[in-house]
């Protein structure tokens, strides 16, 4: 059975199924380079993004990453 043709997003050539959907390893790094890089983002249309809730909020992941009461010995 013949399976319908995908392009490579990256490139545009012919997948791959080692690969899919990218035609090599090259198009699947540049892909997880580009989300390493927050290329793939969508906007948000938040309005209510106070700056005293994200400075506490900030805070509150601050004391967190630095409670050991969790960790073991």
């Amino acid at each position: 059975m013949l399976e319908p043709f995908m392009s490579c997003p990256i490139c545009h050539k012919p997948t791959q199924t080692t690969f899919r959907p990218f035609c090599s390893q090259r198009c699947a790094d540049v892909d997880l380079g580009r989300w390493f890089k927050g290329a793939y983002r969508t906007p948000s249309f938040r309005q209510d993004n106070d700056p005293a809730d994200l400075a506490e909020a900030e805070g509150k992941a601050i004391l967190s990453s630095h409670d050991t009461s969790h960790q073991q010995p």
